[in-house]
């Protein structure tokens, strides 16, 4: 990445901690009972519903995705990311071809210290063709595929398969835990989904206490299925007292996040927790996390079932793709203010009193 550009370093309350906490409480949970106990079912639902209360992140062993493939992508994205920058940069992504590599991401307006490869699940993926509310066209992204690895397509393809099945596992225990159906997401999911796969590559870095491989952030999308090497990096913002501690690798373990769709869903009783990617000085990190995410006509909105008179609405209704596609606009250049959040669609408390208020005069 060449000399340390000015656009690389944090503001100084952003920078990293030279001696970080490692966030040891960060729930580990064997999900072996969905396969073979399934009279433990009740505890998994239980343990997945307080870790996603209490820290919007866990961690899962023995998941059901073959560790065989996850070294396969996990090989084919090192052998990628070990080519010069002129080959890489052959399936550049730009304003047109929105998915591929790319070097000179910004997050809260700071370049991140990596560069990456996008895939989408679905290949062409569906999505509006403009931010505009009043157009209904639809246009298509296509994935790009480089010429080396040969293999890497088709590799990407099979390690997809594996973490969607991973994802509705997943999606179900959450709904269940909610008191839903075990299926109740299933319908955003059904048919032309938005989900995609990152190979992330994070460069030794000489001012590791001044730059974030990825600043902090939430994560837009529904659920966000991680692996990472051992090398680590991974931040979490803890709930409980706002600190910034780091998640150590576990082996052959997913690291899975709550995002702001499951958060307005949920009408804010599981939250999308802010986290954040530091650098090593010394050693390059790969990671690979899975972008869960509804199809693009999806109405996002808190769930009927988990709102009431006492408990309404906290946010307005908003289209997902419509939302995806203002936000990737921002990939291509660098924004004056923050891009949009799930926070603009956020119902004010005094107007959500004032609807309680109104709701109780109605009712005497």
């Amino acid at each position: 990445m060449g000399e340390v550009d000015p656009a690389f370093i944090q503001d100084a309350e952003h920078r990293p901690k030279l001696s970080p906490i490692e966030a040891e409480g960060i729930p580990l949970i064997d999900l072996s009972p969905l396969t073979n106990s399934p009279d433990a079912i009740e505890g998994l639902v239980s343990e997945i519903g307080e870790a996603c209360k209490n820290w919007g992140f866990f961690q899962v062993i023995n998941h059901g995705v073959p560790l065989e493939q996850r070294k396969k992508i996990e090989d084919a994205s090192r052998r990628f990311f070990a080519q010069r920058s002129e080959e890489k940069r052959k399936v550049r992504r730009d304003a047109v071809k929105v998915i591929g590599y790319y070097d000179t991401e910004h997050t809260k307006n700071v370049r991140d210290w990596k560069e990456v490869f996008d895939f989408s699940v679905e290949d062409p993926t569906l999505i509006p063709a403009s931010t505009d509310p009043d157009d209904n066209e639809v246009s298509k992204w296509y994935n790009q595929w480089p010429e080396y690895p040969s293999d890497l397509r088709e590799i990407c393809e099979e390690y997809a398969k594996e973490t969607q099945k991973l994802a509705y596992k997943l999606l179900e225990l959450i709904a269940l835990s909610l008191g839903l159906p075990a299926d109740r997401f299933y319908g955003f999911f059904k048919d032309h989904q938005t989900s995609f796969i990152r190979l992330n590559h994070y460069p030794p870095c000489p001012v590791p206490h001044l730059a974030l491989g990825v600043g902090r952030h939430k994560d837009t999308i529904a659920l966000t299925i991680l692996a990472q090497d051992d090398v680590g990096g991974l931040e979490v913002k803890r709930k409980s007292d706002g600190e910034w501690i780091r998640v150590k690798p576990t082996p052959n373990a997913y690291i899975i996040n709550v995002g702001d769709i499951i958060q307005v869903w949920t009408n804010d009783r599981y939250e999308s927790v802010e986290h954040r990617v530091i650098v090593n000085p010394e050693k390059e990190r790969f990671s690979i996390p899975c972008f869960f995410s509804p199809a693009h006509y999806t109405m996002v909105k808190p769930l009927e079932e988990l709102t009431s008179e006492k408990n309404p609405a906290r946010y307005r209704a908003y289209n997902w793709g419509k939302f995806l596609v203002t936000r990737k606009g921002s990939n291509f250049r660098k924004l004056n203010v923050e891009n949009i959040q799930i926070y603009h669609f956020k119902i004010p408390d005094s107007e959500l009193a004032d609807r309680f208020e109104e709701t109780l005069s109605i009712n005497k």
